[in-house]
């Protein structure tokens, strides 16, 4: 089984920026599977904001676009989210995820319900 722990989540000004950092316990799922970052926000649609497969190819939402970035870690099996310019409608929980056996580009046609394992979050406030 594998385990998922965000952290570095917090309060900040729109227009500053935040890193969030994924711990995943299965080396092989890690370096094997598609991972990524999803999002909820009360009265909002649960929303997958970035994806990273095995070959370190990486895909976004438009939402975040140019704004995010998704990378990995894999001597420590850490998982990032580099979060920049940031927006009080980026204010959500996010939840680190194994996509799947896929690719990143393949994830994007993959809905967060159908995401293998969540970790348990990390809450990103952006005040205007």
């Amino acid at each position: 089984q594998v385990q998922l722990v965000e952290s570095g989540g917090g309060s900040v000004q729109a227009g500053e920026s935040l890193k969030l950092s994924c711990t995943v316990s299965d080396e092989y799922m890690y370096s094997s599977a598609c991972m990524g970052w999803l999002r909820e926000a009360p009265g909002r649609r649960r929303e997958a904001v970035a994806n990273i497969d095995s070959d370190g190819t990486t895909t976004y939402a438009e939402s975040v676009k140019g704004r995010f970035t998704i990378s990995r870690d894999k001597a420590k099996n850490i998982l990032y989210l580099q979060m920049n310019s940031l927006k009080p409608e980026d204010t959500a929980k996010y939840y680190c995820a194994i996509v799947g056996f896929m690719t990143a580009i393949q994830a994007l046609d993959v809905t967060p319900d159908e995401y293998s394992n969540w970790g348990r979050g990390t809450q990103v406030t952006v005040s205007s």
